[in-house]
């Protein structure tokens, strides 16, 4: 199969990257290849341990630090001190993300736990960064969206899912709710002439530990249906393609949207993909973004 590679991927020395969620999965794969082509990698991770043994597997020039998403304080903290060590960030990789299929779960902010850590927790750690991001040539941030925001729609009067909670619905309302923020993004940045380009990418349907840990709520039977559900998706390395793309490509416009070709945009050689039309709405990506201002006290652009 041809297309883009990471054998494309341009000389990175010299250049900042944060790569939230790194240490294992498409966030593991996306370090790993910035690192090899000579970034700076920092490992955003909520287990630092992890994130040790992450750092050993990727090798190069990298740096494990502690961020959970799902808790504005290790936010502020995180961003605080990466301010302070980079005063220029060249790359913001929004990739980190959950996928819980059980019972409702909140965050230490009382947020529902899919919105918390896959959109608010990275509004808040994109904006905390900003003036770093500014600060550099080029500078990007590259969120990571899913197919299933197509199929999503946000509920204004219920954003914490707090009525008929359904854990499929929750995820794809985060990921939808993520694309938005990286278009809305994109739009802000344009308007007040920042250097910053806000790009999206998805992996169509890849093989991570994201979708064993979904079903570990169902016992043996979720084990099943989750390793079942593996011998379907395609492997980590192609499914980082379309980020790794986003980060990287020259010439990259704010607003593209990456993921796969083929079979409803699930697998395949990497190429542009289509927002839903709830994602590209401008009216609903000021709503979502004034909510998330309120939610996390975090304002800017």
């Amino acid at each position: 199969m041809t297309g883009w590679s990471t054998d494309r991927i341009p000389d990175q020395h010299g250049r900042v990257a944060v790569v939230t969620g790194a240490n294992s999965g498409l966030g593991l794969v996306t370090a790993t290849e910035l690192a090899r082509h000579g970034a700076h990698v920092v490992l955003a991770v909520r287990n630092t341990r992890a994130g040790g043994e992450a750092a050993r597997r990727v090798g190069g020039d990298v740096e494990v630090r502690e961020l959970d998403l799902a808790c504005l304080a290790s936010v502020r903290a995180f961003a605080a001190k990466m301010a302070g060590d980079h005063p220029a960030i060249d790359l913001l990789v929004n990739n980190a993300g959950v996928v819980l299929l059980g019972p409702r779960r909140t965050s230490a902010d009382g947020f529902e736990l899919h919105l918390a850590t896959n959109m608010l927790g990275h509004f808040a750690l994109t904006g905390l960064l900003l003036g770093n991001l500014a600060a550099a040539r080029e500078a990007r941030v590259v969120s990571l969206s899913s197919i299933t925001h197509k199929n999503a729609h946000l509920d204004f009067a219920d954003l914490m899912f707090e009525r008929d909670y359904r854990a499929a619905t929750a995820y794809g309302r985060s990921k939808l709710a993520t694309t938005i923020f990286g278009v809305e993004l994109d739009r802000r940045l344009r308007a007040v002439g920042a250097p910053i380009v806000s790009a999206l990418a998805h992996p169509g349907l890849t093989r991570t530990n994201l979708t064993p840990r979904a079903w570990e709520h169902r016992g043996r039977f979720g084990r099943m249906i989750a390793w079942g559900g593996l011998l379907a998706t395609q492997p980590v390395q192609r499914g980082a393609l379309p980020q790794l793309r986003a980060a990287t490509e020259p010439g990259v416009r704010g607003g593209q949207f990456f993921g796969p070709s083929g079979l409803w945009e699930t697998r395949g050689r990497v190429t542009e993909a289509r927002f839903s039309r709830e994602a590209a709405d401008p009216a609903v990506g000021k709503r979502l973004w004034a909510a998330a201002e309120d939610l996390t006290g975090i304002t800017y652009l």
